[in-house]
């Protein structure tokens, strides 16, 4: 039984995973999705690595913030003025929404032996994201079936390769939805990514959207 491994198996070796993505690269370069590999210095050990510009609403930013600088009666005003002004048909998108900057990072777990998505987020002036603010930007399809466990699926941890404080989606829950994609793509006689499938599946928690064309056009490592 030694080295051999289940075809459905929903865990996968370290050069497996780097397989899968060197091909999620190379289709990533091809459309321009921004995707790269980091190598750390000295070592064979690296990850994906992607920058979001993402515009969010003000509420998102303002969970323990908004009295920070303005009083009470301020904010209370300038609500009011953005509701006069959106009754009087005035578009002023750009200044009711703020733009925040995510880094999403691909890494190998060695000890749960699946790809884990880890992450930061902050300000365009540099400050970083609270936990219960990243929490406010889960994708509102996603929020209420994870409202259950908040604290244990998103998480901050530090970065195991950089040693900074990093966002992490929890991987515990990988295999109930890894496992029945793996078992079709057997069945089926398909030749699955498993890159591709797992992150099609947790990205667009973190609102990080994986195109249809990766699904089509990357195939599994021979």
């Amino acid at each position: 039984m030694a080295g051999e491994r289940n075809p459905a198996s929903c865990y996968l070796d370290e050069r497996t995973f780097q397989l899968c993505c060197q091909l999620f690269l190379q289709h990533s370069e091809t459309i321009q999705d921004g995707w790269s590999w980091e190598q750390i210095k000295g070592t064979d050990e690296g990850f994906m690595k992607k920058t979001v510009l993402m515009p969010v609403k003000p509420s998102v930013l303002h969970k323990q913030h908004e009295y920070s600088i303005q009083d009470e009666n301020m904010v209370t005003d300038d609500i009011q003025a953005n509701v006069e002004d959106e009754t009087a048909g005035v578009q002023a998108v750009c200044e009711i929404h703020a733009v925040l900057r995510y880094e999403y990072h691909v890494l190998y777990s060695c000890s749960y032996q699946i790809p884990v998505l880890y992450f930061r987020a902050s300000t365009l002036d540099g400050r970083p994201l609270s936990l219960e603010e990243v929490w406010s930007n889960v994708h509102p399809n996603y929020r209420q079936r994870l409202q259950q466990g908040p604290w244990d699926t998103l998480t901050q941890q530090e970065h195991p390769l950089l040693g900074q404080p990093f966002f992490m989606l929890h991987p515990c829950r990988t295999e109930e939805f890894m496992k029945p994609a793996l078992d079709l793509a057997q069945a089926e006689n398909k030749r699955m990514n498993y890159i591709v499938t797992w992150l099609s599946v947790v990205g667009p928690v973190l609102r990080l959207d994986v195109p249809l064309s990766y699904s089509t056009e990357v195939s599994a490592p021979d």
